[in-house]
């Protein structure tokens, strides 16, 4: 757990099942604990980038769409309403403390050059030391990989912020606390792995299916970011998103969630 503990520049990815209710609503009193947190971190010398999904899921919440629609377009035009909402939350919470936030809108193919790669790690740069905390989302109205499948989506999105920014850990936070050898939703006598030190099929194959109805991925895609971020030499923890304030805790050691450890 020392590669956590000793982590000075973070990227926490939260999905949408954090953010919001069942109704697609945003869920404010964990998001606004979830900025006060960060900006605690923030303020106590951490590097904080935020990768955010639920633009989709707060744009149904917002027009009272209940069933996430199959057409594309239609989701890229929720999608748009969605983000502003998000981002006018984040710079309302974050900016109650004292922090700036800044909108980075990628898409998959940002790493596809090396010029484009390289002008996004400027940016992250250049926010990072102006003390800024960059909030990252894929360009849904843009790229249609989210929307149409967990192919890239916002938690390999996060794995490859994690590696623009040079990050020394990468923390996902979910609706549920890490990896289990079973469903525990559906199996109570579920076991849970606190930490993996090389990710295997067999370690893949646990991560079954996914999705809410508001989110698009799930453990699967989780174990992708992390296999992602290992290979370039970052840790990745998955846990549960329900309380931030146990991002404390984990930073100071304790084990939470599922820890995939740096290869």
């Amino acid at each position: 757990m020392s590669a956590v503990s000793q982590a000075k520049r973070i990227v926490v990815k939260v999905g949408t099942s954090t953010l919001t209710y069942e109704n697609g609503k945003l869920n404010l009193r964990r998001t606004e604990e979830l900025c006060k947190v960060l900006s605690d971190l923030h303020n106590s010398g951490l590097e904080v980038v935020l990768v955010s999904s639920g633009a989709v899921g707060v744009g149904m919440g917002k027009l009272g769409i209940k069933e996430r629609p199959t057409e594309t377009e239609k989701k890229q035009a929720i999608a748009a309403v969605g983000q502003c909402e998000l981002m006018f939350m984040y710079d309302k919470l974050f900016g109650e403390y004292n922090c700036m936030v800044a909108q980075v809108l990628l898409t998959a193919d940002v790493t596809a050059s090396e010029n484009s790669k390289r002008n996004v790690e400027n940016t992250f740069r250049e926010l990072l030391n102006m003390d800024i905390i960059p909030v990252v989302n894929e360009n849904d109205t843009v790229s249609i990989d989210e929307l149409d499948g967990p192919h890239f989506g916002d938690n390999t999105l996060s794995a490859v912020v994690a590696k623009l920014v040079g990050a020394d850990l990468l923390i996902i936070l979910t609706d549920i606390d890490g990896l289990y050898d079973t469903d525990p939703r559906e199996n109570p006598n579920a076991k849970h792995i606190p930490y993996v030190t090389h990710i295997t099929d067999e370690i893949k194959a646990l991560a079954g299916d996914a999705g809410t109805n508001r989110g698009t991925g799930g453990m699967v895609t989780k174990i992708r970011a992390a296999q992602i971020a290992n290979e370039a030499g970052i840790s990745c923890c998955v846990m549960s998103g329900t309380h931030p304030k146990n991002l404390y805790q984990l930073l100071d050691g304790v084990q939470i969630g599922t820890t995939f450890a740096a290869l």
